[in-house]
């Protein structure tokens, strides 16, 4: 089945049958003068809440503030306040929480960050996203559905019978347009292989 247009497409249910990349979910939620954030998990709220009659419209950005300086980290620190990024300064404050000289920010972490900024949340502290590091508090999680493709190439690849294609990128790519473009899962196995085989180039 191909996907249709989102203008026709009836509800959310049916929406959801079907790949859509980040870049069209926010052209989608512009277009219809809809918020627009940054994750596809968001974006697919917002789109969500439109089937279901609920327009989440963008917010209206306030005159710029000048931020105050923040110069003692702690775990009660607002996120927001001490302008939070992901550069040394803060990886050296969770060095020490964690105890772990090399810190690294893990991808739920990195989430919730783009999350808590989105939603203006000043109640969320540096603490907080140290539950999160932890898993004992769950704010946004990793969208784990844009690795779909990067699956779906490896798997492909990993398969003895698409080894009598030269181009194997362009052959995985070709298929997994016909998946991303249905209802069907978008996941490879060999007999989606044999079924579309003599479609994709050679």
């Amino acid at each position: 089945m191909e996907r249709p247009e989102f203008d026709n497409i009836k509800d959310y249910a049916e929406f959801s049958k079907y790949y859509w990349y980040r870049e069209e979910l926010i052209k989608i939620c512009r277009d219809h003068g809809l918020k627009a954030p940054s994750g596809k998990i968001e974006l697919n709220k917002v789109i969500e809440a439109y089937f279901a009659g609920e327009k989440i419209l963008p917010e209206k950005k306030p005159g710029k503030k000048k931020k105050p300086v923040v110069n003692e980290l702690t775990p009660e620190t607002g996120l927001i306040k001490c302008g939070f990024t992901f550069g040394n300064r803060f990886r050296d404050f969770f060095s020490k929480q964690t105890g772990k000289e090399h810190f690294k920010f893990n991808v739920d972490m990195v989430a919730t960050v783009k999350a808590v900024k989105e939603n203006g949340d000043d109640s969320f502290t540096l603490g907080d996203l140290l539950d999160v590091y932890y898993g004992k508090n769950t704010y946004a999680v990793y969208d784990k559905s844009a690795l779909q493709w990067n699956k779906f190439v490896k798997d492909f690849c990993a398969d003895d019978s698409t080894k009598v294609y030269k181009d194997r990128l362009s052959a995985a790519a070709e298929l997994w347009k016909i998946v991303r473009d249905s209802d069907m899962e978008k996941v490879y196995s060999t007999q989606l292989f044999e079924k579309y085989k003599d479609s994709l180039p050679g």
